[in-house]
């Protein structure tokens, strides 16, 4: 087992400096963030997918101080009513799925995403009881048209790549417990797992 750091919190300095940084609490795994909530200080993924070169260059960073890149982190909402928002998340979620098949990280970490109510609302809508009766039709759409829908690609996808998709139990998010990540996971099969954070 490895200690590892999100190398996030490290964001003001430079990449192999984060890596020194991390490495002082004897950490030897670093999940990374590509974009999205996290940013992607330590990540340029557009250059790492184009260039061998740099790949390389990136990985043997963290292999000349005897880590790993145990994740990438790509939070953001792929299913927001917002269509140029939900349009981003899904190309970072698919480009950093790509990027860790290169680089032979097993894992991309994300959030589930949080749709709207109904196809007309504009805003997410978190609902955690099934009643008054007008938020199981909400739960209904949430899930059955939107999510599922979406994830079952997404989950193929990185199927196809041999990633693994890590989601954080988020509260403001369509998965936030055990039962909601079982749910989703009976739907998109062994890709999706849960990333347990034990800070919320």
């Amino acid at each position: 087992m490895r200690i590892g750091v999100f190398s996030v919190i490290f964001q003001d300095l430079p990449f192999e400096q984060a890596l020194d940084r991390i490495l002082t609490y004897g950490a030897t795994a670093v999940e990374i963030g590509t974009g999205g909530y996290p940013g992607s200080h330590h990540c340029n993924m557009t250059e790492l997918l184009a260039s061998e070169v740099k790949r390389n260059a990136y990985l043997k960073a963290v292999e000349d101080r005897g880590m790993i890149i145990s994740a990438f982190s790509c939070h953001s909402n792929p299913i927001s009513p917002n269509k140029q928002e939900s349009r981003d998340a899904d190309e970072l979620i698919r480009n950093s799925i790509l990027l860790a098949e290169k680089c032979g990280v097993p894992v991309i970490n994300l959030m589930s995403g949080l749709p709207a109510g109904s196809p007309g609302d504009t805003m997410p809508n978190w609902v955690t009881c099934p009643w008054p009766p007008h938020f199981l039709e909400i739960l209904d759409y949430q899930w059955n048209q939107v999510a599922i829908p979406y994830w079952q690609g997404v989950s193929k996808f990185a199927q196809d790549h041999n990633v693994k998709i890590g989601i954080e139990l988020h509260p403001g998010m369509l998965i936030y417990n055990v039962e909601t990540m079982l749910r989703m996971r009976e739907a998109c099969g062994p890709a999706m797992g849960a990333n347990f954070d034990p800070s919320h």
